[in-house]
């Protein structure tokens, strides 16, 4: 999924398009939040402030990433048409979301810490993530393994429970926290 031309959709303060700088000869990211926007134009990206409507209709890409984006859109089905008319044939599209199928939903219930209202207004497990993705015209699609790092006090606190301030720091890796997988669009 490596060489050519990159876009992140969602792209944050840019850390990931600063690490795919080695792998991708054009790295393009989107941003809602303009200061976030102006940090990630440090990595030397070329980064719109908005979303996927930013480009132009003739910007196409190897890859595609929306990382921990689509569980905030309304219209996924949209989103996704909107993000592939950027596919180039060939290329490929990675997406990353909580997973409300995974362990740490079913043993935390309704104190799941990705349950977020109103920020959060869809959820995927890897079966409906990739029914949406096949729906979108992806082939191949393969699930990413994707573990997830949380403070322990927020898990702590999502049980009720405090914790000392030495313990309190520590990340706590979680597997099956967030679903991710990627799908490569069929040429022609």
């Amino acid at each position: 999924m490596t060489g050519g031309d990159l876009l992140e959709v969602g792209c944050g303060y840019g850390y990931l398009l600063d690490e795919a700088r080695p792998y991708f000869s054009r790295r393009v990211g989107t941003e809602l939040a303009p200061e976030a926007a102006s940090q990630a134009r440090q990595t030397g990206a070329h980064v719109f402030v908005g979303g996927a409507e930013q480009l132009s209709n003739a910007d196409s890409f190897d890859c595609v990433l929306a990382i921990q984006v689509i569980e905030h859109i309304y219209d996924p089905v949209g989103f996704m048409k909107q993000l592939m008319a950027h596919v180039k044939p060939g290329g490929y599209m990675v997406l990353a979301t909580p997973d409300i199928g995974g362990a740490l939903r079913m043993t935390m219930g309704r104190s799941w810490p990705s349950f977020k209202v109103p920020e959060h207004v869809v959820y995927f497990d890897y079966q409906s993530l990739h029914r949406l993705m096949s729906e979108a015209g992806l082939a191949d699609i393969c699930r990413l393994p994707y573990p997830h790092a949380f403070p322990l006090a927020l898990i702590a606190g999502k049980f009720g429970l405090s914790l000392p301030n030495a313990l309190a720091r520590i990340n706590l890796w979680v597997p099956a926290t967030t679903v991710a997988a990627y799908g490569r669009l069929p040429h022609d």
